[in-house]
């Protein structure tokens, strides 16, 4: 009996990991190009399965999140933010202290920062706990579009895993800066052009049953896409909480316009790219450029509205260079000046010679992690705890090995598979990854750090997701062939798993020994 039901168990395992690829009776073989491989139909399980994995991220990220301070205040940056949103919290949204000298970001995430105080008060909790709402819900959307990028409840559960246990995800959640806050709007736009792909198709699909499709040479007009307006006000958010934003709008916005080529050429519409030209790119514009920029705009109504906050009278002090372009509002002016100001500072933002910052890294050692951020360490007294007279505690920002080892790997598979073999996929999931990479290129004399990375790690995650996917086999494989990609699907999760769970005390600053301090620290550059 033990056989059979062994068996039978493994069937119903590596049946959710590959939705069926039937249609309806009738769809046609350019239907079937449109729309691609049906979302499974496992809609409440899948449901089931999210919440309970988006549980497990709760307890994790969540757990002694007030530790550690540093005697009662912020560690490393968060000295920088958390006492801008406190005043913030007494000021009513805006700062007007200009003794910070480093109110150099817009004001959503210090913002949201404060929403952490005023509930918990000035305090470790207080000022991380925006963070770790936003990692917890980056893992509930993580799950989702692993699924319906993958058409797979079993591998958005594994995504929904690999990102629980990842280093960088895990401390970024834990910690009141800005990085973490801004995770689930660039992965939340993402999501939302993922939808209006599939909107698309939907809507092309129908004008071809419907037989007019080829009434005009361009194809038809695809009517308001609220998904891409949704991906529009998410990147309008990630943009108000730092200006790299931009960035992942210039990429997101490439990717939706081939999307839009891609699904006319497979409707068989006779000039697809300049039929996108006339059709898509216009409205792409509003969607992804004006709404971001409008929503970027609103999210300084506090600076608008005070009359102390910083650089808020700079125009009619006659500063900044748009100072005498009277016919724009006084205050849009001063905010010029206060933006061109902070890019200045963001451009000169360099180490000066002979005195580098202890873990500054450049971007090209990012992927593999090579050169870690050590958030906070002390030792003595105050780290005791680990049975010895002499004890370590710390938190350091680590990618986890077994994922971030993988980034460039994973990178060329991706570029084969987009480039060679056309898989829209990979070429959307390298679209977040590159645009949160290559940028930072642009100016290497810059001082940058590797907690940078942190908008990136989600797509790491579905690239590799991608990958097991492939591993795992299609349905139609023998089911000799997906039992053995199932166990190395299960043997590398294991893998991710317990490396996140050796590197758990530097992550979440726990009493460890001198010794199990040196040998979590694998690389010399760690050190």
């Amino acid at each position: 009996m033990t056989v059979p039901a062994t068996r039978a168990h493994a069937e119903r395992v590596l049946a959710t990991a590959a939705a069926p690829v039937t249609r309806p009776p009738g769809t046609t073989e350019r239907e079937t190009a449109l729309l691609g491989r049906p979302v499974p139909t496992d809609r409440l399980r899948s449901w089931i399965i999210t919440l309970v994995i988006t549980g497990i991220a709760a307890v994790v990220r969540l757990q002694n999140l007030g530790f550690p301070t540093d005697k009662g205040t912020p560690v490393f940056d968060e000295k920088h933010y958390v006492p801008q949103a406190w005043q913030m919290l007494r000021n009513g949204g805006y700062e007007d202290n200009p003794g910070y000298q480093l109110t150099v970001h817009p004001p959503l995430a210090k913002q949201l920062i404060a929403i952490g105080e005023w509930l918990f008060g000035y305090n470790g909790w207080g000022w991380r706990f925006m963070s770790a709402i936003a990692g917890i819900i980056t893992v509930l959307l993580i799950i989702r579009i692993a699924r319906r990028l993958t058409r797979s409840t079993f591998l958005g559960a594994l995504a929904g895993v690999l990102l629980i246990a990842d280093g960088v995800s895990h401390l970024m959640s834990r910690t009141g800066m800005l990085d973490g806050l801004q995770v689930p709007m660039i992965l939340g736009a993402f999501g939302c052009l993922l939808l209006d792909r599939e909107q698309v198709r939907q809507r092309l699909a129908h004008a071809l049953r419907a037989g007019w499709l080829d009434d005009a040479r361009f194809g038809p007009r695809l009517g308001f896409r609220w998904w891409r307006f949704g991906a529009g006000l998410c990147l309008g958010l990630a943009l108000a909480v730092k200006w790299n934003g931009v960035w992942f709008i210039a990429f997101f916005g490439v990717l939706c316009v081939l999307f839009d080529v891609a699904a006319r050429r497979a409707a068989g519409v006779r000039r697809p790219w300049v039929g996108t030209l006339r059709r898509d790119v216009a409205p792409a514009l509003w969607a992804l450029l004006a709404i971001p920029v409008l929503v970027y705009l609103a999210s300084w109504w506090s600076w608008f509205a005070s009359e102390t906050a910083i650089d808020r009278h700079a125009a009619e002090l006659g500063k900044g260079p748009l100072a005498s372009w009277t016919f724009l509002p006084a205050g849009l002016r001063s905010l010029a000046y206060n933006a061109f100001s902070v890019l200045g500072y963001h451009e000169t933002l360099a180490t000066p010679d002979g005195e580098p910052h202890a873990w500054e890294s450049k971007p090209w050692t990012w992927p593999m992690g090579l050169r870690p951020v050590l958030f906070y360490r002390e030792s003595g007294a105050a780290a005791a705890g680990c049975g010895q007279d002499e004890c370590v505690r710390a938190t350091m920002l680590i990618g986890t090995p077994a994922m971030w080892w993988l980034s460039l790997p994973m990178v060329g598979w991706g570029l084969w598979r987009a480039i060679g073999r056309l898989d829209w996929r990979y070429a959307a999931v390298l679209a977040g990854y590159l645009g949160g990479l290559l940028p930072w290129f642009t100016n290497l004399d810059r001082q940058m750090y590797f907690f940078y990375v942190t908008p990136i790690a989600p797509f790491l995650v579905l690239g590799l997701v991608l990958i097991l996917g492939q591993l795992l086999g299609a349905a139609r494989t023998s089911m000799e062939r997906r039992g053995t990609g199932l166990l190395v699907v299960c043997l590398y999760v294991g893998l991710v798993i317990a490396n996140f769970l050796w590197l758990w005390p530097i992550l979440n600053g726990d009493s460890i020994t001198v010794a199990r301090w040196n040998a979590e620290l694998w690389l010399p550059s760690w050190r």
